[in-house]
């Protein structure tokens, strides 16, 4: 009896043993598959969260949106301005200043930190970020397009099949619409404006909503517009009243930040053919026009067709 209660016993502890070494396997397996390690834009090895649950991308937010995300803060320069379009989908998220200061990065402690430029890192920053959290610079660049981005931030959040469902649906929208308006696209000729603190800057042919307007849904760029595109080092540049007093576009679109503009006022305004004619299409800033992603891109196209039906 004594006998085979010890073998009971040992084997017992063998079971045991065994049940708390394949527990702690499974453990270290599953730990292990709570990360990746990714590369991001500035060569960075990075451990990433599968399923990050608070991420910080200023100025990203309009991708995370579109991927079904909701960043425990949100864009601003100053505390005043932000993507107003983003409204609805970001309410009651708190702001955080564009350079993203580390105290108050720290204070929401994030799980994921997504940088959208180099510059945000420059010096000793991303060390200093990466101490405290998974920080990933995303693709970004001159010749990097907001579908570029989108794909890459897809892939960080582990969220690649949404990302190219986002995608498909943009180009389905593109598509129709130049189908749809086709006879009030094609050969008419656009521009695009931004006027604040009474000046004007004019959107490039291959950037922001110039590359919308031109190379995706195939208006033509007026000579102006050339003109300045190819000096642009960014998506606006500066032009002056008198150079606009020159051009010939069948629409001009004006993203308006200074109604009480003094330019307005003026003959030299008043006398460019699309506003003589009827054709300014006005937007306040609270518009997607000033930027960029899946959410501004549609936006910006469903302005476009109210005013060409």
């Amino acid at each position: 009896m004594k006998k085979y209660q010890k073998i009971t016993t040992s084997l017992l502890l063998v079971t045991s043993l065994f049940l708390f070494a394949a527990c702690g396997t499974n453990k270290d397996t599953s730990t292990k598959e709570e990360t990746r390690t990714l590369t991001d834009q500035l060569d960075h090895k990075v451990k990433v969260p599968n399923h990050p649950k608070k991420i910080i991308g200023s100025y990203l937010e309009d991708y995370l949106v579109a991927l079904g995300e909701k960043p425990v803060a949100q864009w601003t320069v100053g505390g005043g301005t932000h993507q107003d379009y983003l409204d609805k989908d970001l309410k009651d998220v708190p702001l955080i200043n564009y350079d993203l200061p580390y105290e108050e990065v720290l204070s929401y402690e994030p799980d994921l930190l997504l940088i959208e430029s180099n510059g945000l890192v420059e010096g000793a920053k991303y060390d200093k970020y990466a101490k405290f959290a998974p920080t990933y610079v995303v693709k970004n660049g001159e010749n990097v397009t907001w579908q570029d981005k989108l794909t890459d931030i897809a892939n960080v959040l582990n969220k690649q099949k949404e990302g190219k469902k986002v995608l498909q649906d943009y180009e389905a929208l593109v598509k129709e619409t130049k189908n749809a308006y086709a006879d009030k696209i094609k050969n008419k000729s656009v521009a695009v404006l931004w006027v604040t603190n009474n000046s004007a800057f004019m959107v490039a042919d291959n950037r922001s909503s110039g590359d919308l307007l031109y190379q995706q849904l195939g208006f033509e760029v007026p000579t102006l517009t050339k003109e300045i595109s190819e000096k642009a080092t960014s998506d606006w540049s500066a032009v002056s009243l008198e150079k606009l007093a020159q051009i010939d576009c069948d629409y001009l679109i004006l993203v308006n930040s200074d109604k009480g503009a003094a330019m307005f006022k003026d003959p030299l305004w008043q006398n460019i053919p699309a506003v003589k004619n009827g054709n300014l299409w006005e937007f306040g800033p609270e518009k997607s026009w000033l930027y960029n992603g899946p959410i501004a891109y549609q936006e910006m196209i469903e302005d476009v067709k109210s005013h060409l039906k």
